[in-house]
């Protein structure tokens, strides 16, 4: 067995984590300063800079990469937890299950617990939410949980959105903000990266309804931010 250390910023992370498992990482740990993968065969393992692969003695790769994803409480409400874990739901709180590795979106970043606790302020029993990049659907799930109507999850990426669709319905597409009508949700989240965040402005002026709320995470100012605005 062979494995891959990466070390990244905070913004790559998520994409770098769902490069491993498309390359088919039999697991994934926590490093400081990155992550670290495991494969069955190192042969075919490139060693670009930033990237230290190693041969590995025979572990438990499967319970390793589990036991690496405890549950946790975030915010105020929800308890997030893999799909194997048995803890019961602490009172008060929202079970929220996802399946690290299937697409981006496992819950454990900060940008991603950020818009959860924003969510959980934000959403009104009802009201409309657009998820632009939704990944593993986690937020758009997320909304349902907290009493959302209609919800929208988009994202460019086609297995994403395969994914998203298992979590959340088939209203989930492959695409962006741009093939939504203007003046339409009540809530929008984009838990994208600054530059996409940046060029999607425009679009999530033209959807927002009058009184509406935009939520907006992916980018470092010193540490994770998650911005909010109330129009």
């Amino acid at each position: 067995m062979f494995s891959v250390l990466v070390h990244c910023a905070p913004a790559e992370e998520d994409l770098l984590v769902a490069e491993m498992w498309e390359a088919g990482t039999l697991g994934i740990t926590e490093e400081p300063g990155g992550f670290r993968a495991f494969f069955e065969d190192g042969t075919h393992l490139e060693n670009p800079e930033g990237r230290l692969v190693r041969q590995e003695e025979e572990i438990d790769w499967a319970k390793k990469s589990r036991d690496s994803f405890e549950p946790v409480l975030v915010g105020n409400r929800f308890f997030l937890v893999p799909p194997w874990c048995a803890d019961p739901t602490p009172d008060g709180r929202i079970r929220l299950e996802v399946n690290p590795g299937m697409a981006c979106g496992t819950g454990y970043h900060p940008c991603t617990q950020l818009c959860l606790e924003a969510l959980e302020r934000n959403i009104k029993p009802g009201n409309s939410v657009l998820d632009v990049g939704t990944g593993s659907g986690i937020l758009s799930q997320a909304a349902r949980l907290l009493g959302a109507g209609l919800i929208i999850g988009c994202d460019v990426d086609e297995q994403a959105v395969l994914v998203a669709r298992e979590r959340i319905g088939f209203h989930v597409y492959v695409g962006s903000a741009d093939a939504i009508k203007s003046c339409s949700f009540d809530v929008i989240v984009a838990n994208i990266n600054a530059t996409i965040i940046e060029d999607l402005q425009p679009e999530f002026a033209r959807i927002r309804k009058a009184q509406s709320t935009l939520i907006v995470s992916g980018f470092p100012e010193g540490a994770w931010t998650c911005q909010i605005d109330h129009g």
